[in-house]
């Protein structure tokens, strides 16, 4: 028994110690690359506004917003909200940043599968993420059936991590390929560009595997008190 609590433990560590080395990874690709200025001194607003402009998407909107590394695209209100760094800034992580955001309109504009099915289903991934570990709390200490029940709901969660990776990979992808198109980079910080998202691309690799590791646990804990 006491091998199996330390087999637990040691999964947990293992996942929060893949989710830290993510964090780091990406904090200092950012850090990094945000003190190197671009050669064509292109904010990361400037960026932006070129790539969905040659993309017909003149609609979207690009938004400051507060925060560290909290840009993002909001498909609902078809926004690119980039943060304060991100839109004065004329860095090579400014402009990584913001093809990167625009990458996802251009998803949007292209009904990409993944994105499609993405955010249809994240009502449903929260409601089961939350009842999840809801019964697997309640169920550890009453039920057993109803941490299986648990188990099965958390599923849904691993499910949106992996068709997340898609999106945004192929939004990293597609950035990339409209920097290099509108010469918005050197080709001597395209690289760096790469490097970059290649980091925050991690963090949702790092969290998937961090969430098949908790999912396991509870699968070992389940079994083992079955058994």
């Amino acid at each position: 028994m006491n091998n199996n609590i330390i087999t637990y433990d040691l999964l947990i560590w293992i996942g929060l110690l893949i989710t830290i080395i993510s964090q780091i990874l990406v904090s200092a690709s950012y850090s990094r690359f945000k003190k190197k200025l671009n050669n064509k001194d292109i904010t990361g607003f400037d960026a932006a506004r070129k790539i969905l402009d040659k993309n017909n998407l003149k609609d979207v909107m690009i938004l400051e917003t507060k925060g560290n590394l909290t840009d993002h695209y909001d498909p609902t209100r078809k926004v690119i909200r980039l943060s304060t760094d991100i839109y004065h800034g004329s860095s090579i992580a400014s402009v990584a940043v913001a093809a990167h955001e625009c990458g996802h309109a251009i998803q949007d504009k292209e009904n990409y599968k993944p994105m499609r099915i993405r955010s249809k289903i994240v009502p449903t991934v929260n409601l089961c993420t939350k009842l999840g570990y809801l019964a697997i709390v309640i169920g550890a200490i009453f039920s057993y059936k109803l941490m299986e029940i648990g188990i099965i709901l958390l599923l849904a969660l691993l499910a949106f991590q992996l068709i997340t990776l898609p999106v945004e990979f192929n939004a990293s992808s597609r950035a990339l390929k409209e920097t290099k198109k509108l010469k918005l980079l050197d080709n001597e910080e395209i690289p760096n560009a790469k490097s970059m998202l290649s980091a925050a691309a991690f963090t949702y690799v790092a969290a998937m595997l961090s969430t098949l590791l908790e999912i396991l646990r509870y699968v070992l804990i389940f079994t083992d008190r079955d058994n």
